[in-house]
């Protein structure tokens, strides 16, 4: 079975450094029921592929003495030695990428970290995949992920079309997305395409599934049945992991289920606007340089686990009044589990924003993603707190833009996105805000949007950035 890799990310043999593969050589690993070669078709500055080749044995593959196998689609006496698995994407797909691409699931690279946590142009191809449901769900389960997805039915036999189509297809996704995001949407939807593991699913697979699913899956439209897929079928485990991801959306407002913004206008499948704001703000953090960064109100810890795998920050603090959310989120980072090194990082705080806290003062930025719209009438209070107290270098604040609330259906007038929020700024109002904020404690501020821009109404999410100004910061250094 086959899967290639390609980007156009200028030099586009940087791949090879996140990979830790080189270009110039051919690469082979064992596995338990084959082997995996890696090797690279075409690699110079403008276009790198990487093709990942795994060669099964069926008489591996069928032994499996001593530990109890799953069953494989084909139900024949033989069907453990014939079948279609060294041919078609499969799990033992999937677990060739867990063992050769090791690091850069992690999204770790000691010689291109920085490369390793951006997006970058990327071309997957898997030519004969074992899609049970069609094409169409290959679309389901890809696009709202950013992929721009081509999945072509392959023809039972070309001679005779009249026969009709396989249950296969060749897969080809596009997209522009961390090569790490793209290693794990892999991982994981691979297998459910396929509908069927080579091996026994064990309880250890929910967590498996959290690790690479962290980010996106409690998110996905389809969640439910990537979980069941994913898991087997075996009802207890998919139980057990799609109450844990209920508890990620409810910790997580602005994905919970009794939130409009998972309700997309309807043209083309697309990433949700959770996971677009995200995206921004981390790239606000990015071009801000902070290392140190505060997330204030951080609920059940969606940012908090993209800034943990973006080794750029050095330390990253979560803060929430609420101990249960903190809870959820020390679960959803798997503190218990992380390298004590990767631990260090990440401090979870119980913080009320409104009152000052000198624990929080220091830090290069703060992000409010989706938190001031449920503090009125305390919101001076917060302003005191974190511009006048704690005082970070930069802030980035994001909130609904209630002139957007139209395009989402069967949200009434005079109704808001969420059930807790206090209020919803238009943009005339929120800039005014900002505006008075910056003023007031030192900062300049640019205002931006997140998601589809309406040429009338606005993007859906609004996003500020303030910055401390030069002058401030070495009044305050010399103060010190």
């Amino acid at each position: 079975m086959l899967l290639t890799l390609t980007t156009t990310h200028r030099p586009a043999t940087d791949l090879g450094h996140l990979l830790v593969k080189h270009p110039d050589r051919v690469q082979s690993f064992d596995l338990p029921a084959g082997t995996a070669h890696v090797l690279y078709p075409e690699a110079d500055e403008a276009r790198c592929t990487a093709a990942l080749l795994v060669e099964v044995d069926p008489l591996k593959l069928g032994g499996g003495r001593g530990r109890r196998q799953a069953t494989t689609p084909d139900s024949f006496t033989l069907g453990q030695y014939v079948n279609d698995r060294p041919y078609a994407a499969s799990s033992l797909l999937s677990s060739a990428l867990a063992k050769v691409f090791r690091s850069a699931l992690r999204g770790e690279s000691r010689d291109r970290p920085e490369l390793a946590a951006t997006a970058i142009p990327l071309e997957v191809r898997v030519p004969v995949l074992r899609c049970r449901g069609g094409a169409e769900l290959a679309v389901r389960v890809f696009a709202p992920l950013g992929w721009t997805v081509t999945a072509t039915p392959i023809p039972l036999d070309e001679a005779y079309p009249e026969w009709g189509d396989s249950r296969y297809v060749d897969l080809t996704l596009t997209g522009t997305l961390r090569l790490a995001d793209a290693l794990n949407h892999l991982y994981v939807l691979l297998p459910v395409l396929d509908d069927a593991k080579h091996y026994w699913v064990a309880p250890d697979e929910v967590d498996k599934l959290f690790r690479a699913g962290a980010g996106w899956l409690a998110d996905h439209p389809e969640r439910g049945l990537i979980t069941r897929r994913y898991l087997a079928h075996r009802r207890a485990l998919a139980g057990e992991a799609l109450a844990r991801l209920a508890e990620l959306r409810l910790a997580d407002e602005p994905s919970a289920d009794d939130s409009v913004e998972t309700e997309q206008p309807a043209e083309a499948p697309r990433a949700s606007l959770a996971v677009r704001r995200r995206e921004a703000v981390l790239a606000a953090l990015r071009d801000s340089g902070a290392s140190r960064v505060l997330d204030l109100g951080c609920g059940g810890g969606a940012l908090l686990t993209a800034l943990v795998a973006d080794r750029r920050f050095t330390e990253v603090v979560g803060t929430d009044v609420s101990s249960q959310a903190l809870a959820l989120a020390a679960r959803r980072l798997r503190l218990d589990r992380l390298p004590e090194r990767q631990r260090d990082r990440i401090r979870l705080w119980q913080s009320a924003l409104t009152y000052r806290d000198d624990r929080l003062r220091g830090y290069d930025a703060a992000v409010l993603m989706e938190v001031v719209e449920h503090l009125p009438p305390r919101l001076p209070a917060l302003e005191d707190a974190v511009f006048g107290h704690a005082r970070p270098g930069t802030v980035v604040v994001t909130t609904p833009n209630v002139e957007y609330n139209v395009r989402y259906e069967g949200l009434g007038a005079g109704r808001f996105r969420h059930a807790d929020h206090r209020f919803e700024w238009t943009r005339a109002e929120f800039a005014a805000w900002v505006e008075r904020v910056a003023a007031a404690h030192g900062y300049t501020a640019t205002i931006g949007g997140i998601g589809d821009d309406d040429a009338e109404l606005g993007c859906p999410t609004q996003l500020a950035v303030l910055t401390r100004t030069d002058t401030d910061i070495r009044k305050e250094e010399t103060t010190r």
